[in-house]
């Protein structure tokens, strides 16, 4: 690893064709194109009025995406000091073409935020912790489900390794069920959506 930003594309919105800057840090997997531009055929090209919730913020690309499409609120929530700084220095610079929306990147603990927030405070929910902590991934989602209002047309997103058994996130939260899929070599992606509650 060199240490120089790897580079990514926003593919929709008022920043389509825009590039991002993504720190070479370990841990840290940008949701490819693919699996990008399917997660926003699910949703829809247009997030207005949705606020939306990154709580694992990473290369920031669903965040910024989300933002780019007009959604009315975006909160990116990362750990690490230097991520948070980068994020902040991208979002800067796209800021050369205005959003509708309001952008946050709050450095912090993405499941004590969701732990700390109001019930139906998000609509949409991005989850994407590290691979490696199962046990992370399983309590982001029981979280979402209590504070996520999916009505608007959000949902709850999840990356998850390709081993992960969707059904046993089911199970974890019964008024939800997965409602997309799709796999790549290495990684799960769904979006599950409210059935009832």
């Amino acid at each position: 690893m060199s240490g120089h930003p790897n580079r990514i594309r926003i593919i929709g919105g008022v920043w389509r064709s825009r590039q991002i800057s993504v720190l070479s840090q370990e841990g840290l997997r940008p949701s490819s194109d693919r699996v990008r531009e399917t997660l926003f055929n699910w949703l829809g090209q247009d997030l207005s009025g949705l606020k939306v919730l990154d709580a694992f913020a990473g290369s920031g690309a669903l965040g910024f995406e989300s933002a780019s499409r007009d959604a009315k609120e975006v909160v990116l929530i990362e750990k690490d000091k230097k991520i948070v700084a980068q994020l902040q220095s991208q979002y800067q610079l796209l800021l050369s073409s205005p959003i509708q929306g309001n952008l946050k990147v709050m450095q912090g603990d993405g499941i004590i935020h969701m732990g700390q927030a109001n019930t139906a405070a998000y609509h949409l929910i991005f989850l994407d912790p590290p691979f490696n902590q199962p046990a992370l991934l399983k309590q982001a989602v029981v979280e979402a489900a209590r504070i996520c209002d999916d009505y608007s047309g959000g949902g709850i997103y999840i990356e998850c390794p390709i081993t992960q058994d969707l059904l046993e996130l089911e199970l974890l939260i019964p008024n939800w069920t997965c409602s997309r899929q799709m796999q790549t070599t290495q990684t799960k992606a769904a979006l599950f959506r409210r059935t009832s509650g």
